[in-house]
């Protein structure tokens, strides 16, 4: 909720609040995002939309629009600790532009971290890794800040 809500909203809401609005779009038939099994058990979550639906990215310097061309947009991610380190990110990043294709999407964009040096902290690492995203075939177009980089992916026409 933290992309689709204004700050002081979102903060307001508190944990309980900001899950029985995400309860709310799932509730409506709205697709908030993909989830991915690790032997049948949640083991991760990547928030993917069009960008339309993360309104904070509007109200950022950094990520705000590269051009007028419709993307969308993946935004966050969960992978449980027992399962970071595998490669699980990288899985859902696949199954993310499986499912942008599905859905008529052309182009994917990500606002991933590449720190200066270095790992980052995994709590920090939430709007992705920019490496994760290279390995599936998304490419830097635009940075405005020195550790994020605004990465897509240019959807092939069936």
């Amino acid at each position: 909720m933290w992309w689709r809500l204004k700050r002081s909203e979102f903060i307001k809401q508190k944990k309980e609040g900001n899950r029985k609005a995400l309860k709310g779009l799932v509730d409506s038939g709205e697709i908030p995002g993909i989830l991915a099994y690790v032997d049948g058990e949640p083991a991760g979550w990547c928030s993917v939309g069009p960008r339309e639906a993360y309104p904070t990215l509007e109200r950022s310097r950094v990520l705000a629009k590269v051009d007028d061309k419709p993307v969308w947009s993946v935004v966050c991610f969960f992978v449980a600790k027992q399962h970071r380190g595998k490669g699980l990110m990288v899985k859902l990043l696949i199954a993310a532009i499986e499912y942008v294709k599905e859905h008529g999407g052309r182009i994917l964009e990500g606002y991933p971290v590449e720190p200066k040096e270095g790992k980052m902290p995994d709590p920090f690492v939430y709007t992705g890794a920019a490496s994760a995203f290279r390995k599936t075939g998304f490419v830097e177009v635009l940075r405005r800040s020195e550790t994020r980089p605004v990465m897509r992916y240019f959807v092939e026409e069936r």
